[in-house]
């Protein structure tokens, strides 16, 4: 295993463009259907579970995740749904805006917050389905803890790092790869 000084997030899709059409930068880069996939995007059956490339205590790497996960983890659930489900990002973001948002509230207004995980225990196991979906597509390991035990304990952190790990994985793109500048052409006037 390489020595790793630091993490150094990856390249991000904006969270309001889509994630099915590719960029010219990825045509560009990205592998043809000529060239065999790449080990690390097509994980076999008898491998060993890798890690996790952000801990659950990631957040902070990236801020946008963060704040969009803090605020409004519904709409970051949604996102990482899309991609796991492919374009199926409403349902599951509004399933989860129930869940979490309305129950939860509505239960802590009326017990003055005595029965608040018992509303969480339902988002939890909503929630570590999708979980369980991104491990047995990218043969991720089971870490730190269960997938309803992570999401029952710290679900902001959770959707935060599988929204990471989405976007690290998805995008296979050499951040050092040679970019092409496109200048527009100098203003012409008519005389």
């Amino acid at each position: 295993m390489k020595e790793q000084i630091g993490y150094i997030p990856p390249r991000y899709i904006p969270l309001g463009q889509s994630d099915r059409e590719p960029s010219d930068l990825e045509t560009s880069i990205l592998p043809t259907n000529d060239q065999p996939p790449s080990p690390s995007s097509s994980p076999k059956k008898n491998d060993v579970p890798i890690e996790w490339s952000s801990g659950i205590c990631a957040c902070f790497d990236d801020l946008q995740s963060c704040i969009v996960g803090s605020v409004c983890p519904c709409f970051l659930f949604g996102k990482n749904a899309e991609f796991l489900e492919s374009n199926s990002f409403m349902g599951p973001c509004t399933t989860h805006f129930i869940m979490c948002g309305i129950i939860n509230t509505f239960c802590c207004f009326i017990t003055g917050g005595l029965i608040l995980a018992f509303p969480g225990c339902f988002t939890s196991c909503y929630a570590c389905g999708y979980r369980k979906a991104l491990r047995a597509k990218f043969n991720l390991q089971e870490a730190p803890c269960g997938d309803f035990v992570t999401h029952l304990c710290c679900h902001l952190c959770a959707v935060c790092q599988e929204y990471r790990e989405i976007r690290e994985r998805s995008l296979n793109i050499d951040p050092h790869a040679s970019i092409v500048e496109i200048t527009p052409p100098p203003l012409q006037t008519m005389d």
